[in-house]
């Protein structure tokens, strides 16, 4: 059985570009202009690439469940799925115009639901456009499939679990917003500001090159070695409203480690007045 890459480069897509089980997903998508990415897919985006928005495909609507961007219900999960064509042989491709820190939650969502067939794009849209890679404009789709799957509820924590382990010794909650956002100098959009209190932070840029890639396996671990990581037995990760905080998830998984997702994030602790927050740089 051909194993799945997590992460595959320019080279790799192009050579892939054609197979018929290759599924590409294009999920530019900013925060503060929503509508944008599909705006851009229209108008160029990789040949073969259908778009699925984080607002209107991978989220339920704001609050109607933990924080910003909860998880959709398993059935819209499905149906969406389903209407993009995925299913069990299918092997999907996703990208990005933000280092990966938009399409790791579509990575994050098909595993949740058990479908390990998925990889990021390195590089995303800029790295395809350097490349000169085949592109195309307007509203691409693939035929329907039958997607199957069910949510792994292991793989989330809520505020509660978070409230409960925040401070243990052999847990890891990682904040990986921007750290002007974790030291509470700046808040665009939650009602406090600030940090969760034991939390450290790792901002998911710090996994990528100034290039936009992702920076070498001895890098990434270098790096969560450097924030002990590694002493913990048990990690979580959070960010405004789950969606960057996957590429942390993303990063971990590649050297090996497997971490969960807060996925309320701050926008859900920060909504709730008793919840306890920090400012400043220590935890």
């Amino acid at each position: 059985m051909t194993t799945i890459p997590s992460l595959v480069d320019v080279a790799w897509l192009t050579e892939h570009l054609t197979d018929p089980q290759i599924l590409i997903v294009d999920t530019r998508w900013y925060l503060m202009n929503p509508p944008q990415g599909a705006i851009e897919y229209a108008e160029s985006h990789i040949r073969g690439a259908i778009h699925l928005s984080i607002d209107k495909d991978l989220s339920a609507d704001p609050f109607d469940g933990p924080g910003r961007h909860p998880l959709p219900s398993p059935d819209s999960v499905c149906t969406t799925f389903s209407a993009a064509g995925i299913d069990p042989s299918v092997h999907v491709v996703v990208y990005d115009s933000a280092g990966g820190s938009i399409a790791t939650r579509l990575w994050w969502m098909l595993r949740y639901y058990g479908h390990t067939a998925v990889s990021i794009l390195d590089g995303g849209w800029q790295a395809w456009q350097a490349a000169s890679g085949a592109t195309a404009s307007g509203i691409e789709n693939r035929q329907s499939r039958t997607f199957v799957g069910s949510p792994d509820s292991s793989l989330v924590v809520d505020a509660d679990v978070v409230e409960s382990v925040r401070l243990e010794a052999d847990v890891a909650l990682i904040d990986a917003r921007a750290h002007e956002r974790y030291t509470g100098e700046v808040e665009p959009l939650g009602p406090r500001a600030g940090h969760i209190p034991g939390a450290i932070s790792l901002p998911f840029a710090g996994n990528l090159t100034p290039a936009g890639t992702f920076k070498s396996l001895a890098e990434l671990r270098e790096r969560y070695v450097a924030a002990g990581i590694p002493a913990a037995n048990h990690i979580i990760c959070y960010c405004g409203s789950g969606v960057t905080a996957t590429h942390d998830i993303f990063a971990l998984h590649l050297i090996g480690r497997h971490a969960r997702l807060y996925q309320g994030s701050w926008s859900d602790w920060a909504s709730t007045e008793h919840r306890p927050i920090h400012t400043g740089d220590q935890p």
